[in-house]
Order: C-alpha cells, then sequence, then structure tokens
C-alpha cells in the first residue's frame, strides 16, 4: 500500500478506544481514520468512509461484533476484519471466521499481538494470539477425537439480531426501525425465537442472550 493502513475502531468503551488506538498509532504504517461505539456504526463508518482494516470488539450495544463482521464481509468484501476481545472462548473463535474475520486477539495481550495481527490481515494472513492458539487447537482436537463438530447456530442470523435488540429493551417498533422491517415481521421473530429456544418471554430471552454473549449482564 501507498500509505498506512486505515483502521476503523469499534468498541463501546471510550477508554478501550483511546488504549487501542494509542498502541496503533505508534506504529508509522498504521492510522486510525474512524472510531465506532457499536457493532451498528461502525458498519455505517466503514460504508462511509474509505477504511482498509476493521478491529472490532466481540460484545457491543445493538449490534455485536460477530454480526458486525458478518454484515461487512458481505456487503464490503475487500475489507479485513479482526476481532478484540476478553473472551478467551472456542465459540467466538470460530463463530468470528465463520463471520470473515482473519484475527482473534485478547485484549490482554493487545499490546503485544495487535500490531502484528494488523499486518498479518493485510498480508490476507489469519492470525491467533500464541496462547489462544494452543488452546484452540487442543480444543479442536478433542473435538474430532470425540467425533463431534461445532454445535449448530441455534437461531438465525435475523433472529439472533432481533434477540439481542429485545434483550437490550428495545419496543418491537423500535426494532423493527433499526432494522427497516415490520413490527408484525419482528413479533413473528421473536415468537419464532421463543419457541426454538424453549423460553416464554422477554426475562427468559434476556437471560439467554447474557449467556450467548450477546449483551453484557
Amino acid at each position: 500500500m501507498s500509505g498506512p493502513v486505515r483502521v476503523l475502531l469499534a468498541d463501546d468503551h471510550t477508554l478501550v478506544r483511546r488504549g487501542v488506538r494509542l498502541i496503533l498509532e505508534a506504529e508509522p504504517d498504521l492510522t486510525v481514520v474512524a472510531e465506532a461505539g457499536d457493532g451498528a456504526e461502525a458498519v455505517e463508518r466503514a460504508r462511509a468512509g474509505d477504511v482498509d482494516l476493521a478491529v472490532l470488539d466481540i460484545a457491543m450495544p445493538r449490534m455485536t461484533g460477530l454480526q458486525a463482521a458478518r454484515e461487512l464481509t458481505r456487503r464490503l468484501p475487500g475489507l479485513r476484519v479482526l476481532m478484540l476481545t476478553m473472551y478467551d472462548n472456542e465459540q467466538y473463535f470460530f463463530e468470528a471466521l465463520k463471520a470473515g474475520a482473519c484475527g482473534y486477539v485478547l485484549k490482554s495481550v493487545a499490546d503485544r499481538d495487535l500490531v502484528a495481527a494488523c499486518r498479518a490481515a493485510m498480508r490476507d494472513e489469519a492470525f491467533v494470539c500464541p496462547g489462544a492458539e494452543r488452546a484452540l487447537v487442543r480444543s479442536w482436537l478433542e473435538r474430532l477425537h470425540r467425533g463431534d463438530g461445532l454445535p449448530e447456530r441455534a437461531v438465525t442470523e435475523r433472529e439472533e439480531e432481533i434477540l439481542k435488540l429485545v434483550a437490550e429493551g428495545h419496543t418491537s417498533r423500535e426494532i423493527a426501525a433499526l432494522l427497516f422491517i415490520s413490527a408484525k415481521t419482528v413479533e413473528r421473530h421473536r415468537a419464532n425465537i421463543l419457541h426454538k429456544l424453549g423460553l416464554r418471554d422477554r426475562l427468559e430471552l434476556t437471560r439467554y442472550a447474557i449467556r450467548a454473549g450477546l449483551v453484557d449482564p
């Protein structure tokens, strides 16, 4: 590339964004050109400007980093995506790969690994921080030995979007406006989610969303 890599940084904590920005902008080949406080804003910012790389937190309001990654890789196939997270969790890791991310970096070692991950992403190489990589490979081999695969998604991507927004306290009309669908469609999806998951009401949906990492407790 002729100039520095243009980075979009998305995290709902301002102090985290500030710290990550300092790490990236200490390097001459990286520059943060946009920030976002949630996944939906990250998608808007990426579509609005010239961005080469999106660094996304997993747990964010309105739209998670995983949901944003899916949307970005669909809409902007040339954009590279990295997940920056506190979750050393194999399911999140594999979901990140399925969503189109090319790297998975833990916040606890961001000062050590994030710059290398950004450079690897721009070379179209995958990056997983070494400690997580060993644990994930060991876990994957154990799954294969047992004849297990990855668990299937319990709900569709659209249902996951609606589940998250319901758990955050949005009404059906508000969700319809955010997702550009009708309130009746929202209600139908919500009924399907309750049926699929064997849940009864918003409280149980919220508890499920917390366990699934869609919203913070």
